[in-house]
């Protein structure tokens, strides 16, 4: 489950809340994964397209072609000019977007349930009709050379690559998400083509419609838009990756957008479909979820030792990544921050949380997962990248349980499996200055 900032507050119990999400399921002839779920409460449909393609399905020398990607097949088609799809979805009251991860990418709108037929379209479109020639490319080439330039002006920003940088030797998450501009520059307009035809097939994708429909009406619907997608072969191989056990790290990074430094005390964590991952959602809102967290409590409060603390859970497929982000207060070094991070740590690998602020912990997370599905646009997001990345939609009607069955041996024992001292990166991300 994504880390996700709610400020829902709800007395009731999970179980209460939660609702099962009742979805179909099923295959085109071509491939293409099609989800539908039903919810007419309200006149309104979400839709979401999403690939099992990310930054990670890059070799070397084709850098940031998912992203650029995610820009091609966003913009222009055939029947449709590069900016149209914005301004039609707007005049209509939806709204939506493009995300490229490292590992999906994903188009998503939603929209008044009487507009239904232009999503399709435009989805099926987007399927049927790209613009992949060199003008194309060009133009994408140079909207994607502008979002990096305003990313890198960004304070914090450069966080990520950097931890990931740190943590990957062999696997390509260790590749900055968007790319390298070299290589968007230095490749052919075959190079593109044939990243197309390998991870753009309709077995390679997931659609989904959720919200104020009729389902037999629906499917007949994305049979109409979809079923002439043509046939590209099967879902593409993924290749595995193994990487070593990470042994502890200390570095220095530097970025000339920021002013107060920030330390980042990190572990490299299972993958998201584990169940440890979801052990680790605990520990993340144990030491900073809210104001009443350990941490934050003891280092923003007490001590007044930091201006902000927040642990994060950074889920991914293949690994994932536990930080924890401190901004120091005046003079505080980043030795005596260490150190009170580590006695935090120490205490829950050494002893049980306390039954109290177990239940705390799990009240917060339930919450979290209540509010995500409170709208359609959460649950299209949440049944097509459960499809994606655990390979079972229903998951969706399972997770609940999975963190439901944590208890407070398992969040001790995998603190200690997974934040050991000889497994952590300390990394000092420092204002970049021309001294």
């Amino acid at each position: 489950m994504k880390k996700i900032l709610f400020t829902i507050v709800c007395a009731s119990s999970f179980l209460c809340n939660a609702q099962k999400v009742d979805f179909i399921e099923y295959d085109l002839d071509n491939g293409l994964h099609v989800i539908l779920h039903q919810d007419n409460s309200a006149p309104v449909v979400s839709t979401v397209l999403q690939y099992h393609v990310g930054s990670k399905d890059e070799a070397y020398g084709i850098k940031g072609f998912a992203h650029l990607f995610e820009h091609m097949l966003g913009q222009e088609t055939k029947n449709m000019k590069s900016g149209e799809w914005f301004k039609i979805y707007r005049a209509r009251g939806g709204n939506g977007n493009a995300s490229t991860s490292v590992d999906l990418t994903s188009y998503y709108v939603t929209l008044p349930s009487n507009s239904l037929e232009l999503a399709l379209w435009r989805y099926s479109e987007i399927m049927l009709h790209p613009v992949i020639d060199q003008k194309t490319i060009d133009v994408q080439r140079e909207a994607v050379k502008e979002e990096k330039r305003q990313r890198d002006n960004q304070p914090y920003s450069r966080f990520y690559t950097y931890l990931k940088e740190s943590f990957f030797e062999v696997h390509p998450y260790k590749s900055p998400l968007i790319g390298l501009i070299e290589d968007l520059d230095n490749s052919s307009l075959e190079d593109f083509i044939n990243f197309k035809e390998s991870f753009y097939p309709p077995s390679n994708a997931v659609f989904v419609i959720a919200g104020d429909i009729d389902i037999e009406k629906t499917k007949m619907l994305v049979a109409d838009y979809f079923n002439e997608i043509p046939n590209k072969g099967p879902k593409p191989k993924k290749e595995v990756y193994v990487e070593n056990t990470f042994k502890e790290k200390r570095v220095k990074e530097y970025d000339p957008n920021i002013q107060i430094p920030a330390l980042f005390y990190a572990f490299r964590t299972p993958a998201e479909t584990e169940r440890d991952s979801s052990v680790l959602e605990y520990i993340s809102t144990y030491l900073s979820g809210g104001e009443s967290s350990i941490l934050y409590k003891k280092l923003v409060d007490e001590k007044q030792m930091a201006l902000a603390v927040q642990a994060i859970n950074l889920e991914q497929e293949d690994y994932s990544m536990f930080a924890i982000l401190i901004l120091p207060q005046g003079e505080t070094s980043f030795e005596d921050l260490i150190y009170e991070v580590e006695i935090e740590i120490n205490k829950i690998q050494e002893e049980m949380i306390s039954e109290n602020d177990y239940q705390k912990i799990q009240n917060n997370l339930e919450n979290i997962f209540v509010s995500s599905l409170g709208s359609v646009s959460g649950i299209s997001q949440s049944l097509a990248s459960y499809h994606n990345i655990h390979g079972d939609a229903s998951m969706i009607n399972k997770i609940a349980d999975i963190f439901r069955s944590v208890s407070r041996e398992e969040i001790k024992d995998v603190a200690n499996k997974y934040l050991s001292k000889n497994q952590r990166l300390i990394m000092e991300y420092l204002p970049e200055t021309n001294e």
